[in-house]
């Protein structure tokens, strides 16, 4: 992410954006202050250090919290709610993706917690992981599954449903499509309308306005 960042730089583009994609984003910091930078992914922006604060960022960049960590615990409490005898919920997230697991996985925690659930990590980085990440669940009896709203889990959605339904596990996820390909159900963000925000103010950058103007929107769910 950082070379590809780099090279955009390099280029002296009008504008960096980032979609559903918090390493994308924590690169492009990284990379630049001068270069307008517009943001779409889920971990809280002011608690990772991409802006100052929701409504002056203050800097170089600006965009659309997702607001998907900050919902991990409500997705926790629908599959209680849906299967209240179970004991344990396995919990799929992905390891390169580690500012944004670390945040989520803090708020999976407390809820589970509150509810007397026990939580199993269970990680898949890469598509070949996918099986062997079900079969760890599958061999340790998780009795349901929460998948992280990684953007990466989101990709490889019907894979996942595929997997799901021959272990015969009942999972939840943050996007709405998982529900749509077979999932058993969703909780997150409205995707279509984020991107569709993130291009109204892509346009509203190239037109002259300032990151550090332009408060960061959280999306509904």
């Amino acid at each position: 992410m950082a070379t590809l960042v780099g090279e955009l730089v390099r280029q002296q583009v009008s504008v960096i954006v980032t979609l559903e994609s918090t390493n994308g984003a924590l690169a492009a910091k990284a990379a630049t202050q001068t270069i307008p930078v517009l943001f779409m992914q889920g971990a809280d922006p002011v608690r990772i250090g991409l802006v100052a604060s929701l409504n002056q960022p203050g800097g170089n960049l600006t965009g659309i919290d997702l607001f998907l960590t900050e919902v991990a615990a409500k997705r926790v409490e629908l599959l209680h709610e849906l299967l209240p005898a179970a004991r344990s919920i396995a919990y799929l997230r992905t390891p390169t993706n580690p500012v944004f697991a670390e945040t989520e996985t803090q708020e999976v925690q407390v809820a589970a917690r509150a509810l007397g659930v026990e939580l199993l990590f269970v990680n898949a980085g890469r598509v070949s992981e996918f099986e062997p990440a079900f079969a760890t669940l599958v061999q340790r009896r998780a009795d349901a599954l929460l998948e992280s709203g990684d953007c990466f889990l989101h990709t490889h959605c019907d894979q996942i449903v595929a997997l799901a339904e021959r272990h015969a596990v009942a999972a939840i996820c943050s996007m709405r499509e998982y529900a749509m390909t077979g999932g058993l159900i969703s909780y997150g963000t409205n995707y279509l309308g984020a991107r569709r925000q993130a291009g109204v103010d892509t346009g509203r950058i190239l037109k002259g306005e300032k990151p550090a103007n332009m408060p960061v929107q959280q999306v509904k769910n």
